[in-house]
């Protein structure tokens, strides 16, 4: 049997930090409920936008910053698996909410900024994305490619989700149900992300 081939890795990490719950997540569950999911599909061009921007930013600082402080990636490695540990944690002890429909739903300039603010992207700069990808134009190409075609089938998986709720066909699947499953998978990440860490 073979072993994962680096890409399956990366595409792994970027759905698993991709799909978990956050403040961008539930802004395209809170459209997905209000405005149906036709409406609430701009919004993903605003999140890609959001996202590509903070990771390259983040990236960049982190491979120049690393050409004197050569332990600075090891360390944002570790610190986002303990991040991740302490995020498990939360989601797993407080119910992740959803707002209602007498909620305001934020527009695309809204979630542009949430996401361009959004600790994932330093997540993905410093832990999930290799360093090759911010020091060679067709490594980085190839990585935000990956990185686009995970992001827009679970940016509309969760405004379909969202629309869902609004129609009560998933009455069954509550919102500390949703956590608990969260945090299951960013506790397994994150012991994996130190275990690579380390070794």
């Amino acid at each position: 049997m073979h072993p994962p081939s680096q890409s399956s890795l990366l595409l792994l990490g970027i759905v698993i930090i991709l799909i978990t719950p956050g403040p961008t997540n539930t802004l395209l569950a809170a459209a997905g409920l209000r405005r149906g999911i036709k409406r609430a599909m701009p919004l993903m061009a605003a999140e890609l936008a959001g996202y590509l921007i903070a990771i390259s930013a983040w990236g960049y600082l982190v491979t120049h910053a690393a050409n004197f402080l050569a332990w600075l990636p090891t360390s944002m490695r570790i610190a986002c698996s303990v991040y991740i540990a302490y995020l498990a944690v939360a989601m797993w002890r407080a119910a992740v909410s959803l707002p209602t429909s007498a909620h305001k739903t934020a527009g695309v300039s809204a979630l542009f900024v949430t996401t361009l603010l959004n600790p994932k992207a330093m997540l993905f700069a410093s832990a999930i994305f290799p360093p090759s990808a911010f020091a060679d134009p067709i490594a980085y190409l190839r990585t935000m490619s990956i990185f686009a075609a995970a992001l827009i089938p679970i940016g509309f998986l969760w405004i379909t989700f969202g629309a869902a709720l609004g129609t009560g066909r998933l009455a069954w699947l509550s919102p500390e149900r949703v956590q608990r499953g969260a945090s299951i998978v960013l506790a397994t990440f994150s012991v994996a992300l130190a275990w690579t860490t380390i070794h």
